[in-house]
């Protein structure tokens, strides 16, 4: 980041970086935890992915508070209003994850609650669950070191998830045909699927912003081969 006239600016500047990546770790370790609490049913852990939550939402006020002073009182331009606004959006979109580990956490709450001992298909929701978190680190890593670069690997990744999202669905939809008492247990595994599928939906926003951030050109919804052009 360039240096400005304004010393207090610069602390400013870097003391909102500071708290977005403590935020992204924080959602990191949220979302992993809901996976661990998802295969063993820990109630403990079930109840500090809930906690990290509140904490989150904390941080995601506390962070777009910043931004809207870091406005009104600087006025930013080019380059430093481009980090304010991705910093927004980053920050909704970490948001917006620690709401997927929440509600898989509360999905394990009532699966296990049930007196169940498993969670069926759950290699198969470690597997997508593992591309998810990946995409995520992929995308904050590029968020930290300023590399658009990483939009594309991520975007492919995501079409890699998707798949994998379909493929479990498939499995699950035939599941249900068969034994219509799995049916309550079944959807709620594919309500778990598709909050881990979102979880990279996110994860490649953020990879987006950082091509936008660094090179000021909007990539959202365009096809992967155009994200890789314009992110190289």
């Amino acid at each position: 980041m360039s240096e400005h006239i304004s010393k207090q600016f610069d602390t400013e500047l870097e003391s909102v970086r500071g708290k977005i990546l403590g935020m992204a770790g924080m959602v990191e370790e949220q979302f992993r935890d809901a996976m661990k609490a998802l295969e063993g049913g820990d109630v403990d852990l079930i109840a500090k992915v809930l906690q990290t939550e509140n904490q989150v939402n904390a941080l995601h006020v506390e962070i777009d508070d910043d931004c809207m002073h870091i406005i009104a009182r600087r006025q930013p331009a080019a380059s430093d209003l481009r980090m304010v606004l991705t910093v927004i959006k980053v920050v909704n979109d970490l948001e917006r994850i620690g709401d997927k580990a929440a509600k898989i956490a509360n999905r394990a709450k009532l699966i296990y609650a049930g007196g169940r001992v498993n969670v069926p298909r759950m290699s198969d929701l470690g597997y997508q669950s593992g591309i998810a978190l990946n995409m995520l680190r992929t995308a904050l890593d590029g968020f930290a070191r300023l590399d658009p670069t990483v939009a594309g690997q991520v975007a492919r990744e995501d079409l890699r998830l998707d798949e994998e999202f379909k493929a479990i669905q498939r499995q699950l939809i035939t599941y249900m045909m068969e034994d219509p008492r799995t049916i309550t247990l079944a959807l709620e595994i594919i309500e778990i699927a598709k909050a881990i599928e979102r979880v990279g939906d996110h994860a490649k926003n953020i990879a987006e912003y950082v091509v936008y951030l660094v090179k000021g050109i909007d990539v959202r919804h365009n096809p992967v081969e155009e994200i890789e052009k314009q992110a190289g």
